[in-house]
């Protein structure tokens, strides 16, 4: 049976809200036990409330201060603690734990995983900025911590779980695979008009509406590719994107002496969060089954980088190193919101990330002195801010 001390990091959203369900799948079955030391979220209070009823965590925080009292209110009499703000979300994440959960979206999400990193526990992570804007030092951090990082992006599970990490030297290049969203087939002259309802109904995952968005524009893609660098130690021109419409093969990993090993399994994000709650042990829950004969065929094609050309940027980024990752990380997000706000056109997007990166780069814009997240935190406000200008010049333009 595995037993588990566990934290969720962003419990209300759709990986933490996953993350639970396993929880009590897996408590119902017998094969796993699970005390809850702090779970946090963001504006849902109904849903956070009635977490914290289910599960009886110690603490529940909301992110946002002014919805302290309503919490308070819903958990009245239940023996939970409750706190709000980024301080009480980041002391959260700092609790002694075996298992924490990161899965706050967005630069949010930064400073609790950093801190979480500092723990011992095993760090699931599922927040990708913490990784593209300060990868090396998390890193570090969590092996200095005697923690364990354990990724949970479907790709980068899927890597996890066939990477020889005792002997990296064996593996000749790693292959992320793309869905190609919705709009892979779209005829160029009709990209110019695509609306944020079409953007987020991505044909294969369910995701919240920016990261479908990131999907609809490859810049996920290019954000994993900053990832996998980090994470397996890979440069940049080791690690290939390859679009796979039917989104069952996750990832590959190719080893030196020719042959591939891939991890498959049909696209749903229960799989990788089991894999990680779990790890090294395996979790039953009742997942969709894989059938091959059923699906026929699986098909392969290169992304095309002028249709999607955030996939280029981010490979420039991460070539270039530096702030340049966390500088594409910072306008790619603020140019999905102004995009889902009907601020900017979705062709917009890509040109949005271009221009800060460019002139981010003219003005030397870097890492300062100090911690690393604290460093990268600086770098993402001015990046933000300076994406959030170009944005308004577009709009005057338009």
């Amino acid at each position: 049976m595995i037993r588990r001390r566990v934290t969720v990091l962003g419990s209300t959203g759709s990986v933490g809200s996953s993350t639970l369900d396993l929880m009590a799948r897996a408590e119902a079955c017998g094969t796993g036990a699970f005390e809850v030391e702090a779970l946090t979220g963001g504006g849902n209070i109904a849903r956070l409330a009635e977490q914290a009823r289910r599960w009886r965590p110690r603490i529940a925080v909301t992110a946002d201060p002014a919805r302290l009292e309503e919490l308070t209110r819903a958990l009245a009499g239940t023996g939970v603690a409750v706190a709000a703000g980024e301080a009480a979300v980041v002391e959260a994440a700092q609790r002694p734990v075996d298992w924490t959960m990161a899965a706050i979206v967005g630069s949010a999400g930064l400073k609790s995983a950093w801190a979480a990193a500092g723990t011992s526990a095993i760090l699931a992570l599922a927040n990708k900025e913490s990784l593209v804007c300060c990868g090396p030092a998390l890193i570090e951090r969590v092996r200095a911590a005697g923690g364990r990082l354990i990724p949970v992006d479907s790709e980068h599970s899927a890597i996890f779980q066939v990477f020889p990490a005792e002997a990296p030297e064996r593996v000749a290049k790693l292959v992320l695979t793309a869905s190609g969203g919705p709009f892979r087939q779209t005829p160029a002259a009709r990209m110019g008009a695509i609306t944020p309802e079409q953007a987020v109904a991505h044909p294969n995952w369910s995701m919240g509406a920016k990261i479908s968005v990131d999907s609809a524009t490859m810049a996920n893609k290019g954000l994993e590719m900053i990832e996998a660098a980090y994470l397996f130690s890979m440069p940049e021109h080791r690690i290939d994107v390859v679009v796979h419409p039917e989104s069952i093969i996750h990832s590959l990993v190719e080893y030196v002496d020719g042959s591939t090993l891939a991890q498959m399994g049909p696209p749903d994000m229960r799989t990788p969060i089991a894999c990680a709650l779990a790890w090294p042990d395996r979790i039953e829950w009742p997942a969709p089954p894989l059938d091959l004969p059923a699906l026929g065929k699986l098909t392969f094609e290169a992304p095309d980088t002028e249709r999607f050309p955030a996939l280029r940027l981010a490979r420039e980024a991460l070539r270039a190193g530096g702030a340049a990752p966390a500088i594409f990380n910072a306008a790619n997000e603020v140019a999905a919101l102004a995009f889902l706000d009907r601020k900017l056109s979705f062709l917009n997007i890509a040109a949005v990330v271009a221009e800060t990166l460019e002139r981010a780069t003219k003005s030397g814009m870097t890492f300062g002195s100090g911690d690393a997240c604290g460093a990268a935190l600086s770098v993402d406000v001015e990046a933000r801010g300076l994406a959030r200008s170009i944005v308004s010049d577009l709009a005057k333009a338009a």
